[in-house]
C-alpha cells in the first residue's frame, strides 16, 4: 500500500449563479438527499446569511493589482502534468506551478488547490489568476518559494466538466469523492516523483474553492499525517459534519500547523463554513477565520490565497 494513504479550461465568463447551482445539485446528489432541481439550488445559495460578531475580517483587503501581473516581477513556470490513476484508469491532467528560479538543487514545499464542480484544472491558474498572486508575493518576499499543484478533481474516467443535462446525476457528484484515493495513491506520489519537494506532512498543504473546499477539508482533516496545512474557502455542503472532520481534536490541535476558513459575507453558502467554524472553537483547535465583502465569487478566493499562502511553511 502507498504509505501516503492511511485508510480544459474554465471560461472566464462563467456566471456565478452557474457555479452555485451546480455545487449544491451535486452536493446534495453525493450525500443521498433527494434529488436538488435546478430551482431549488438557487433557493438555497440564496438563502439570507445571519452574521456573528466574530465572523469579520481577519486581514485588511489586499493591495489593489494583487492578482495581476506585475512588470519587473519574475512569473513561475507553468506546466502540464499527468499521471496515472488506478481511481479512472486513465492518464489525468494536473497543472503545475513551479516558483521563479525553481531549481533541483534544492527542494520545495507543495500546496495542492481544489477547483470548484464547475471547473476542472485550469480554474485556480485561469479564473483565479493564482500564479499572478503568487509570483507577486514571493517576489515581496511575503511568501515562500513553493511548488503548487492545480488537479483535476472529478475522478472519473471522462473528467471534464459536464454539459448541463449530467450536471445532476450521482455519477459526476461521487466522481469529487472518489478524488480522495486518486489524491492520495497517485497524484502525490507522481508528483513527488518527478519534481524536487519536501516530503514531510508540514511541507505540504491543501486547499480549495467551493466543492474543492469541501475536498479540502474532508480530506485534509481526515488525514493530518499527510497535510499539515488545510484551507477551505467558501465550503459547499459536501463539507462532512463537524462531528466527523474532527472525530480526535487533540491530534488536530496536535498535528495542524494551519487550518484557514474563508467565505464571503454575501455568500449564501457562508454557513457551511461558520458551521466549521464554530466546532473549531468549541473544541478549542486554532485556525483563522476571515469573512470578506464577497459573494461566491473569484474576488474572494483570490483574496484569500493571497492571505492563506502568505502564512504557509512557516
Amino acid at each position: 500500500m502507498n504509505p501516503l494513504s492511511t485508510r480544459s479550461s474554465m471560461p472566464i465568463t462563467k456566471t456565478l449563479a452557474a457555479t452555485a447551482l451546480l455545487t449544491l445539485a451535486a452536493v446534495s446528489l453525493a450525500q443521498g438527499v433527494e434529488t436538488v432541481t435546478p430551482d431549488r439550488a438557487r433557493a438555497n445559495f440564496a438563502r439570507s446569511v445571519t452574521l456573528a460578531p466574530d465572523d469579520v475580517r481577519a486581514f485588511p483587503a489586499p493591495p489593489a493589482g494583487f492578482a495581476d501581473p506585475r512588470a519587473g516581477v519574475a512569473a513561475g513556470r507553468i506546466e502540464e502534468f499527468s499521471y496515472a490513476s488506478e481511481v479512472t484508469g486513465t492518464r489525468r491532467k494536473a497543472v503545475v506551478y513551479l516558483p521563479p528560479g525553481y531549481s533541483t538543487q534544492r527542494r520545495y514545499p507543495v500546496l495542492y488547490l481544489l477547483h470548484g464542480i464547475g471547473g476542472n484544472q485550469d480554474e485556480w491558474r485561469g479564473y483565479v489568476r493564482a500564479s499572478a498572486v503568487l509570483d507577486n508575493l514571493i517576489a515581496d518576499g511575503k511568501a515562500l518559494p513553493m511548488i503548487v499543484v492545480m488537479p483535476n478533481g472529478r475522478a472519473l474516467p471522462d473528467d471534464g466538466p459536464p454539459p448541463p443535462e449530467r450536471v445532476f446525476t450521482a455519477e459526476n457528484a461521487a466522481g469529487f469523492a472518489k478524488f480522495e484515493r486518486d489524491l492520495l495513491d497517485f497524484l502525490i506520489p507522481a508528483v513527488e516523483s518527478r519534481y524536487s519537494t519536501l516530503t514531510a506532512a508540514r511541507h505540504r498543504a491543501l486547499a480549495g474553492l467551493s466543492m474543492g473546499g469541501g475536498q479540502a477539508l474532508n480530506f485534509g482533516l481526515a488525514h493530518l499525517d499527510v497535510f499539515a496545512s488545510v484551507g477551505g474557502f467558501s465550503s459547499a455542503p459536501n463539507t462532512r459534519p463537524a462531528a466527523e472532520l474532527l472525530p480526535d481534536p487533540a491530534a488536530a490541535r496536535r498535528q495542524l500547523a494551519l487550518l484557514y476558513l474563508s467565505c464571503g459575507s454575501r455568500d449564501g453558502l457562508i454557513s457551511v463554513s461558520q458551521a466549521v467554524h464554530r466546532a473549531l472553537k468549541d473544541a478549542g483547535i486554532p485556525h483563522l477565520w476571515n469573512v470578506d465583502e464577497s459573494g461566491h465569487d473569484r474576488e474572494s478566493w483570490a483574496e484569500n490565497l493571497f492571505h492563506f499562502s502568505q502564512r504557509l511553511f512557516r
